[in-house]
């Protein structure tokens, strides 16, 4: 990981348990078509908005209540000229328990400033991780899209 990787951080009162099973549930706070589930190492699933972005990743990384680790094997990325600028990153969520709380860090490795879609895709990381899925964690409620 370098300095430039996109990274969000949050704490929550809640177990790393609970955060991990709330990052899981995908459909819940990343907003598109999920098909598949990130349940074990090996498994892979797609996310897709039609005419805006699709990616297929592989789980490389799992374990609960620390970490899980994504690595996008396919993306199109529909609003910039090179489509597949997500090729070959990786999508790691980490938690710790500290003082009654969970820290989750969030790091899209190689969504780095120099892509096209940098600033896009921050801006909807930002909203789906420290707004949604920090809200699914808090309530267990499935988020509405944060661009409806």
């Amino acid at each position: 990981m370098t300095k430039s990787d996109f990274t969000a951080t949050f704490d929550v009162e809640h177990t790393p348990q609970e955060v991990f099973a709330a990052i899981g549930n995908v459909p819940g706070w990343w907003s598109g078509a999920v098909e598949g589930v990130p349940d074990r190492v090996g498994a892979e699933f797609t996310y897709r908005v039609p005419g805006v972005h699709f990616c297929r990743m592989r789980v490389t990384d799992f374990v609960p209540g620390e970490r899980m680790v994504w690595r996008v094997v396919e993306s199109d990325i529909e609003y910039v000229g090179r489509k597949t600028e997500w090729n070959d990153t990786e999508i790691r969520f980490e938690m710790a328990a500290e003082g009654g709380m969970t820290e989750l860090r969030f790091t899209h490795q190689g969504l780095v400033p120099a892509l096209e879609c940098f600033d896009a895709c921050s801006n909807a990381w930002n909203a789906l991780v420290t707004k949604n899925l920090q809200n699914l964690i808090r309530t267990g409620e499935v988020q509405p899209s944060p661009w409806a």
